[in-house]
């Protein structure tokens, strides 16, 4: 269903993946009672301890049965050790999917041709222009009905795509590319945007906009900051406060970039 904007609501969730390995080596997953060839193990083990002269082994199996596991995002997608609430990502090109991984998994993402380009890591940079440039009827022309959006690069399309958070989650607009590429060549500080893994996100605020370049899990937090504490018809006070907080802190991490609208830094140095 559409509604004037011809947008189109996209639950997008926290852009996290699916759930993570449970972290128990395979040879360590006890079958439960009942399952054909075993599952005794568990039944013996359970709320009790091996006695004297247990084996090395079954001590081992005794004590990752007992371990809690983790819940999903607290552990590497890829190797299953536990990680950070602030972890890294790497993008699956074949699923476009995030995965939550450690560090030493992300790190081996570093070159572009690792895995044969079937991963990509998420970057991790943030940039800001204080020059950017768009006018309220830019913004109308590439069809966004609220204050917030984010674009990317889709690889698979081949085109620039862009959503907006809302209370369902991440709500797709039909974005004008005509209208979008105008954006982009009168603001040069962005084009080195990666593909898939980084975003722009722009901000209304009374008359002009603000543009940061930021990982794309950053623009799946803020997502999630909304659909989680958004309540009623216009937000409530609770959800506004949270989103200026969320741009305040991105501002302060954020490299500031930029000389202004093409063209501009050139004439100003012709003129002196």
């Amino acid at each position: 269903m559409t509604d004037r904007n011809n947008v189109a609501a996209v639950d997008q969730g926290n852009g996290d993946g699916g759930p993570p390995p449970s972290g128990v080596p395979p040879e360590a997953r006890l079958k439960a009672p009942g399952e054909p060839g075993g599952g005794g193990l568990r039944r013996f083990v359970k709320g009790v301890s091996p006695g004297k002269g247990a084996s090395e082994e079954l001590l081992r199996r005794f004590q990752e049965s007992q371990r809690p596991k983790p819940k999903p995002g607290e552990a590497c997608e890829m190797c299953a050790t536990l990680v950070p609430e602030e972890h890294s990502h790497v993008f699956n090109i074949d699923t476009r999917e995030l995965m939550c991984v450690c560090r030493a998994c992300y790190l081996l993402f570093a070159r572009e041709a690792a895995a044969q380009g079937k991963f990509r890591q998420v970057p991790e940079r943030y940039l800001f222009d204080p020059y950017f440039v768009l006018d309220q009827a830019q913004w109308e022309q590439i069809q966004i009905p609220v204050s917030m959006a984010f674009f990317f690069f889709n690889s698979s399309m081949n085109a620039f795509v862009a959503f907006y958070p809302s209370p369902a989650g991440a709500t797709e607009s039909l974005l004008d590319l005509d209208a979008w590429r105008e954006v982009m060549e009168a603001n040069p500080s962005f084009e080195g945007l990666m593909p898939d893994v980084e975003a722009l996100l722009l901000r209304q605020e009374d008359d002009r906009f603000e543009c940061y370049l930021v990982p794309i899990d950053k623009a799946y937090e803020l997502t999630a900051l909304v659909r989680m504490n958004w309540k009623g018809f216009s937000g409530g006070e609770e959800v506004w406060a949270t989103i200026a907080t969320f741009f305040d802190n991105l501002k302060n991490r954020s490299a500031v970039v930029g000389l202004g609208p093409r063209g501009v830094a050139g004439e100003s140095e012709g003129g002196r």
